[in-house]
């Protein structure tokens, strides 16, 4: 079955924030705006931005920055949400694989089996997992972007596209084969770079093995606030292929020398409980 993958065009892009509105109210992610009503001291502070951050409930988020180039000032608008890597730290790290690759290539996640050990929004390089804990209880649980499959809402299973994709007026977001559209991204990035944008370039065409979430950029990566070469790091490496593993193995020691202990402990017992024979 062919890969999917979503490819973001942020020359297209007009930070209408759509994709913001409609992620939310597909995935139930509602929030209260931010008002003295609603018991919120609302403010300005300093950017067209809303909300400042991803959150539990904001899986998607546009950036805005101001770049001075060709003479002029431009905008320049970035997608901020789940990148959906083929080689993803989120998954390595994933204690008990609540974390995984769906058949269509992107990263899929189970909500109901998370643990809240938080280890996939340390290992992360774009830095999009968010968590928040129960004060009462203190359970916690992950959250971020499922490429609209989550369970009861899930969009791809029913051969639809993500609400964000759909919901997008300029269509600066595509939902296709990523075949497809690493075909049509570079198509792009060339027209750019006829137009004098020396610096284009397809963000996750390679990057972390390919990524399902791609950017056509008229700029650096940098411009654009994206980890110029993002890497899975080595202590990740070392927790999946060392630390875990020995964990495991030492969790399993443990409990096998209780049940060897249990064993001993009762024969011991029993033994003891025998009743002793008399010589005549």
């Amino acid at each position: 079955m062919a890969e999917k993958a979503i490819l973001f065009d942020a020359t297209r892009c007009t930070a209408c924030r759509g994709c913001q509105v409609a992620c939310k109210q597909w995935n139930e992610n509602d929030e209260e705006i931010p008002t003295v009503e609603n018991g919120v001291q609302s403010k300005n502070w300093g950017s067209y931005e809303n909300p400042p951050d991803l959150s539990p409930s904001t899986w998607l988020k546009i950036e805005f920055r101001e770049v001075e180039r060709m003479g002029g000032v431009d905008w320049l608008f970035t997608r901020r949400a789940c990148m959906h890597c083929t080689d993803a730290a989120c998954v390595r790290v994933c204690p008990n694989g609540s974390l995984y690759h769906h058949e269509l290539g992107f990263v899929a996640y189970n909500k109901d089996t998370c643990t809240g050990c938080g280890y996939c929004i340390d290992a992360c390089p774009f830095d999009v997992p968010r968590s928040d804990r129960n004060l009462l209880t203190g359970s916690a649980k992950m959250d971020k972007c499922t490429l609209c499959t989550t369970p009861g809402l899930d969009r791809i299973a029913e051969g639809w596209q993500p609400m964000c994709v759909k919901t997008c007026p300029p269509k600066a977001l595509q939902f296709d084969n990523r075949s497809t559209l690493v075909s049509e991204g570079m198509q792009r990035v060339n027209t750019l770079k006829s137009k004098g944008y020396t610096n284009a370039y397809l963000y996750g065409a390679n990057e972390l093995g390919g990524l399902h979430v791609m950017y056509v950029l008229d700029d650096s990566a940098e411009a654009y606030g994206l980890p110029a070469d993002p890497q899975v790091s080595g202590s990740t490496i070392a927790w999946q292929n060392v630390i875990q593993p020995l964990g495991w193995a030492l969790g399993g020691l443990t409990l096998l020398g209780l049940g060897l202990n249990y064993l001993v402990a009762r024969q011991t017992k029993v033994e003891q409980e025998q009743p002793v024979e008399k010589e005549d």
